[in-house]
């Protein structure tokens, strides 16, 4: 059980007309989306959809062409990166460093936006790195040297740095990927249970299943927004992703899955 607790003041994340184009090709036009405080949105869409620009415009990694993403009701584009970094922790897909740092240096830096002269390094510090280790099952690798690691410890360390972080809004970028299927369903349960606001993109559509709203990304615009239940139906699926699809029921739990078939 992870000991993230929940802050007082609750953060906001919203968007409106959201585009970005590169030399004149448009990767994403007109995203309207305002996330709820404390849910988690699942995003899902095809190879090329917008998923991970439209990730990497609300985390300010990237700046919109057009459009404006707000957090706390403050354009991003006027906000310092310190304090974006205070309430905002993102997991990008292919984050890598060839720097010549372990597991426990990486996971360090995730304290940084805390960190000043009148607010050095502290026990505290230590505690919430090693815990954020501890949920992603790296505590034993802590002195191991970064490019020793495997692809998929790679991601849990990097989702680990995000942990420590400590943020009110976690944005994943296919967090699960490179995982074996022991952490991937880990680190999804993890990511379920902590009390923050949760945008991530996904891969598999039945992972997207547990997301509180589920937007679905075609072609950089937002085609669908909804429970997933109600945005996630065989004719969405048909249209989207060029798949058949129908609910199945698991007989241990009752519990509905899409089985996907091709078209």
């Amino acid at each position: 059980m992870n000991a993230f607790s929940p802050v007082a003041d609750v953060a906001t994340l919203t968007c409106s007309g959201l585009g970005y184009s590169v030399k004149g090709k448009t990767l994403l036009q007109g995203v309207d989306l305002s996330i709820v405080p404390g849910e988690t949105l699942g995003i899902v869409g095809p190879n090329g959809s917008g998923k991970s620009t439209l990730l990497k415009l609300l985390s300010g990694i990237q700046m919109p062409t057009s459009g404006q993403v707000q957090l706390n009701g403050q354009a991003l584009t006027g906000m310092k990166r310190r304090d974006i970094a205070r309430l905002l922790a993102v997991v990008e897909q292919q984050a890598d460093t060839s720097d010549a740092i372990t597991v426990l240096d990486a996971v360090e830096l995730g304290r940084t936006p805390w960190l000043s002269a009148l607010e050095p390094w502290s026990d505290n510090d230590d505690s919430i790195v090693r815990q954020a280790l501890q949920d992603v099952d790296m505590l034993h690798l802590i002195q191991r040297a970064w490019h020793t690691l495997s692809g998929g410890e790679r991601q849990r360390a990097h989702i680990a740095r995000a942990l420590a972080q400590r943020p009110q809004i976690l944005l994943l970028d296919e967090p699960a990927n490179h995982l074996d299927i022991q952490h991937q369903l880990s680190i999804l349960g993890l990511i379920r249970s902590l009390p923050v606001t949760t945008v991530i993109a996904l891969h598999d559509i039945n992972q997207a299943l547990e997301c509180d709203r589920v937007a679905v990304m075609e072609n950089g615009r937002m085609v669908a927004l909804g429970v997933p239940a109600d945005v996630l139906t065989p004719e969405r699926l048909l249209s989207t992703f060029g798949v058949k699809a129908h609910w199945l029921t698991d007989p241990f739990d009752g519990a509905k899955i899409l089985r996907l078939l091709p078209h």
